[in-house]
Parts: structure tokens; sequence; C-alpha cells
């Protein structure tokens, strides 16, 4: 009996040790992802800094893996994220489709507006998963961002309730309105084109 016990002492205990050096794993795995990412961002950003050539610069791509961006979102997104917007993940996908997801602050999204008691977003309030859908196209320095479908909390909300809370939470001094969903926008840092495949995103300079 002593030694059967003590064979299930042993064997839960390097049960538990075998999961903390999992999850130790895991963590170094998230940081060092994140500090890929980083770096990946920073010669991004230079190339993008240097003044024009006589000749031009030979065609830069620079792969962004799925998995880099949710580490460094959860690594560093404390850092740069509105209040308001936490743990947000994205799904990378074929032809420039991708979904994103974050637990947003409704609350502070849509107090600014008036609502009628009859809209249904009158009696949304707190924290909530936003999910969104769309398609991302981009070319000769350009891109645009089609929404194919948004979810608050997995129930469908029309593509506007998205825009609102985008436009609330990437508003800016130069950018009073924010973020415009299905609208031409400049890429930056002298960035052509972003190509996409599952998994992963091809930054084009």
């Amino acid at each position: 009996m002593i030694r059967m016990r003590a064979v299930r002492w042993v064997t839960t205990a390097a049960v538990l040790l075998a999961a903390c050096a999992a999850l130790a794993a895991q963590g170094g795995s998230a940081h060092a992802d994140a500090r890929s990412l980083q770096q990946k961002l920073i010669a991004i950003v230079t190339r993008g800094d240097l003044p024009a050539a006589a000749s031009p610069l030979p065609i830069q791509r620079t792969t962004l893996t799925e998995r880099e961006v949710n580490a460094y979102f959860q690594v560093y997104g404390p850092e740069f994220l509105p209040e308001g917007v936490r743990e947000p993940r994205i799904s990378i996908g074929q032809g420039g489709r991708v979904t994103a997801r974050a637990v947003v602050d409704l609350d502070a999204a849509f107090k600014p507006t008036e609502r009628s008691w009859l809209d249904p977003l009158a009696w949304v309030s707190g924290r909530v998963e936003l999910s969104s859908t769309g398609i991302l196209r981009t070319a000769n320095g350009k891109g645009v961002l089609t929404i194919e479908s948004a979810t608050l909390n997995g129930v469908s909300v029309p593509v506007s309730v998205l825009q609102e809370v985008v436009s609330y939470y990437s508003r800016t001094p130069e950018s009073p309105a924010g973020f415009r969903l299905g609208e031409p926008f400049d890429l930056p840092s002298s960035i052509k084109a972003v190509e996409t495949m599952p998994g992963r995103a091809i930054v084009v300079q």
C-alpha cells in the first residue's frame, strides 16, 4: 500500500512538473515570437524611412506569421492598444481574407451616441467579444479592407456597428473620424502590397 501511494505521488508530481514545463515553454515561445515580429517591424519601418534613391531599391519581402502577430499582441499589446481593447487575435487566410477578434468596451465606444430605446444597441453594454471577417486588397501602395461579416458575442450585427467601434478606438487628432472600413488608405512605410496565405502575410516593399 505504501509503495502504491509512493508511485502515485511520484506520477502526480511528474505530471505537474511536465505541465509547468509546458506552460513555461509556451510563455518563452510567445516572447520569442513577439520579439521576432518586433524586429521585422523595425526593419520595415527603417527601410520605409530611407531617402529616395537614384535607382529603385530591389523588392524586399518580409513574412509575418499569424503566430508572431498574436504573440506580439499578447506580449506588447498592453503598451500600445487603446484602453478598452483587450485580447486581440487574428487569423490570416488565402487571398487577403482576415478574421479578427477582440474584447472591447462598448460603454466607451457607444456612450457618445444618444440612442433610441428601440435601437438594439441601446441595450448592449460592458465588455463583449467583437469578431469580424473581411478581405484586405492591396496594390501600388494602397489598401482597402472590405468587411464581410461582424458579430458581438456571436450575434451577427451590421457592419455599421463595427464601424462605430473601429472609428472610436482608431481616431487621432490627425484623423478624428478614425479608420474607415471599405475606403482606400495609404499603406505605410513605402509598402507596395501585402500578400496573404493561410497563417502568414508577406509585406512587399
